[in-house]
């Protein structure tokens, strides 16, 4: 029974322990069971941090916007970081811009209609095509376009049906003072990890 209950993703297998799944909440509600989402976010978050000396933050789509639902703060007290309940813009933003990403068709238009609707100057005739070259890559790394000299990575917290019900980003701020600092290329491989073994803690 089990085994066919990990089969049908309404329980997961993860190091030999089993985790029930969002996917029967999906099916009653279709949105993401954010308090599930943030019990087995918080310990990743806090090794990714740890890990990279780097600050992290997870979000969630709402309404023509992506609102941050959690952050951990970089280890050492100085970078830079989020606030809990701040609402960012989705084009723009490399956190935004997988959340529209990781969607079905109908899905990501009704989302980029509504992040047009709320910040008309965000008009990107592009979009969809930036998107689908996203999506092939499975992960966004990009210079921030709002914060000069900042880099952020993120990847998709992927629900059963592979859509992204949340975004988990590093702000990149380089540290030039510490010798054996982290590059991008070692945040994206460590996020990648960390994204995937939350998705798979939810059953996606």
């Amino acid at each position: 029974m089990l085994a066919r209950l990990v089969d049908r993703k309404y329980i997961s297998l993860v190091n030999e322990n089993y985790h029930l799944t969002t996917k029967l909440f999906e099916l009653a509600h279709r949105n993401p069971p954010t308090q599930r989402l943030l019990v087995e976010a918080r310990p990743i978050m806090q090794a990714l941090s740890t890990a990279l000396g780097q600050s992290c933050h997870l979000t969630v789509y709402g309404q023509g916007k992506q609102v941050v639902i959690a952050k951990v703060d970089v280890p050492n007290g100085m970078g830079f970081s989020v606030r809990v309940g701040a609402e960012l813009d989705l084009i723009v933003s490399v956190s935004g811009r997988i959340l529209l990403a990781f969607q079905d068709g109908a899905t990501q238009k009704l989302r980029i209609a509504e992040a047009v609707a709320r910040s008309p100057e965000h008009a990107n005739t592009l979009i969809v095509t930036l998107l689908d070259k996203i999506r092939e890559r499975g992960f966004e790394s990009a210079s921030s376009v709002q914060v000069r000299g900042l880099y952020a990575v993120s990847f998709p917290i992927m629900d059963s049906q592979g859509h992204a019900v949340a975004a988990l980003t590093v702000p990149y701020a380089e540290r030039i003072d510490l010798p054996d600092r982290k590059t991008i290329a070692d945040v994206e491989n460590t996020l990648g990890k960390a994204a995937k073994h939350l998705s798979a803690l939810i059953g996606g």
